[in-house]
């Protein structure tokens, strides 16, 4: 499998970053790469397939995907490697851990699913937080819901941002996204597993985000024995967007805490 890819010139070790669903490797670059600046790292970021510019050549399940990655990894790199992933990523990431630990020296995890079928997850129940009127405007319609849901930093400008996003990059297979995320395999069939990975593990998470919530992300804590977890305030599903800064000085923390395993 040749995934699109784009991989900087760092020379230090590497970090594999995989995108939320939907979104591109473009907008992975967007998320992550403010955060990584200046580690000397060698950052890759990948097109899942039937993502930006990777065609869908494989089944539309989350075990063909994470497979298809994997042997991407097996192919491409010198193993093991730091993984980072947001949403989806972070869920296939997780799930690379749990099947493939060779392949793994630490991991980011942003807002990772943690449970695939809706409603299993446990979501906040709080109000959202105050918005200027019309700050949805430069949103089409049909993202207002999920919008509202996504974002715990309700502005104007943050919804130009995470737009931007997902609108940058190839144009992907909505077809067979459709499928991969409608279909019965949809989830992971390990998704359940209490496989322990024990390198060093960072988990963010937005408090108000209404997609993945938090609470399942710090249940889930029990299998990262060398695992930090933090929840932001006035944080949502698109983080890395909205609190750039903090993801920024907590991903410093993950890359110090991993340089007994990547020296």
């Amino acid at each position: 499998m040749n995934l699109a890819f784009d991989r900087s010139a760092g020379t230090g070790p590497e970090v594999v970053c995989l995108p939320m669903f939907s979104m591109t490797r473009t907008a992975t670059a967007a998320a992550f790469g403010p955060a990584l600046a200046g580690a000397g790292l060698r950052e890759t970021y990948l097109d899942l397939p039937g993502h930006g510019d990777t065609p869908a050549t494989c089944p539309p399940t989350s075990q063909a995907m994470l497979d298809t990655v994997c042997r991407w990894l097996d192919q491409h790199v010198d193993a093991p490697v730091l993984l980072a992933g947001a949403s989806y990523g972070a869920y296939l990431a997780a799930g690379i851990a749990r099947q493939r630990p060779e392949l793994v020296r630490g991991m980011l995890l942003v807002c990772p699913g943690v449970t695939i079928a809706r409603d299993s997850r446990d979501l906040p129940q709080d109000p959202p937080l105050a918005a200027p009127t019309g700050w949805l405007d430069a949103a089409p319609a049909a993202l207002h819901a999920h919008l509202d849901a996504a974002l715990g930093q309700r502005s104007a400008a943050v919804v130009t941002t995470v737009l931007a996003a997902l609108n940058s990059g190839g144009p992907g297979d909505a077809t067979f996204q459709e499928k991969l995320q409608t279909g019965p395999d949809y989830a992971l069939p390990d998704e359940n597993a209490d496989v322990v990975f024990d390198g060093p593990v960072t988990v963010v998470t937005g408090r108000q985000d209404g997609i993945v919530g938090y609470a399942d992300q710090f249940r889930a804590m029990r299998r990262y024995p060398r695992g930090t977890f933090t929840m932001l305030d006035a944080a949502g599903h698109y983080l890395p967007y909205e609190q750039p800064t903090m993801l920024r000085s907590l991903t410093q923390d993950w890359l110090h805490r991993t340089r007994g395993k990547v020296a």
